[in-house]
């Protein structure tokens, strides 16, 4: 291949007029999430139909001030999965760990948490809920900083007397 042929577009992107309205529609009403206007921009500058420009990777990416990597994985998503999987950011379930505390574990936790003490303590410490929650069979395993984490977030307070999950805050003079 000489330095003057165009390299042999592997995934060539062709829209119909349907889907470039869709595009125009979704780059130009509302508001969306970046990527998925980014991805749009691409889509159309890539398309080889008659009403599409048919731009290549690098002028794409430089136009759009992007990747020629993301260009190309944009073209494959829409050639292999469809419009639909190209502009949507899909979510992987095996990217995040399963949650330890699930709704019902976590009410039982807040709950241990919110009660007396064991025999001895002033207050339950992490340590102490991570011992129990495992003896109660609440949960197999937890560390404390996964107990921490979720008693934070439900805004419960060791520290405080009552234990509860709100606090009486003082109404600031008017």
């Amino acid at each position: 291949m000489t330095a003057k042929q165009k390299p042999v577009k592997k995934y060539v992107v062709k829209l119909s007029a349907e889907e470039r309205e869709r595009l125009d529609t979704l780059i130009h009403t509302g508001k969306r999430p970046a990527r998925q206007v980014l991805k749009a921009r691409i889509l159309l500058k890539a398309d080889a139909s008659e009403a599409g420009g048919a731009w290549s990777d690098s002028q794409i990416a430089a136009a759009l001030d992007t990747s020629v990597d993301t260009v190309a994985r944009t073209r494959q998503q829409l050639v292999e999965e469809g419009l639909e999987a190209a502009l949507i950011r899909k979510h992987s379930p095996a990217s995040a760990r399963p949650r330890i505390f699930d709704g019902a574990a976590e009410a039982k936790l807040i709950a241990l948490a919110c009660s007396e003490p064991p025999k001895g303590r002033a207050r339950w410490t992490l340590s102490l809920l991570e011992t129990a929650v495992v003896q109660l069979n609440i949960v197999d395993r937890a560390s404390d900083n996964t107990i921490g984490r979720t008693l934070k977030k439900t805004r419960s307070s060791l520290t405080c007397k009552s234990n509860g999950s709100s606090r009486h805050r003082p109404t600031p003079p008017s």
